[in-house]
């Protein structure tokens, strides 16, 4: 039973995800069934959006970068200072 539950808990997000008929005609062409909703009203919402993906993506590899490798051999570092006193 509860292998039921994940798998519905997995699956149905995936799934309401997806557009209903009424919304894939109002998307442009490379958005349909992906989305719900209007369509995008001007050509700047495509510039915010790549903008945000940008932003998302640097921060995404910094973040892991920082995480597999953080630089704190520094003596300013607050870690230092603190362990030093």
């Amino acid at each position: 039973m509860k292998r039921i539950y994940l798998l519905m808990l997995l699956l149905l997000p995936a799934y309401a995800a997806l557009a209903c008929p009424a919304c894939e005609k109002q998307q442009p062409k490379f958005l349909r069934g992906i989305t719900h909703g209007t369509g995008p009203d001007s050509q700047w919402d495509y510039v915010i959006i790549v903008v945000t993906v940008v932003f998302v993506l640097i921060t995404l590899f910094l973040s892991v970068k920082w995480l597999i490798r953080p630089d704190e051999s520094m003596r300013d570092h607050i870690k230092t200072s603190i362990i030093n006193h």
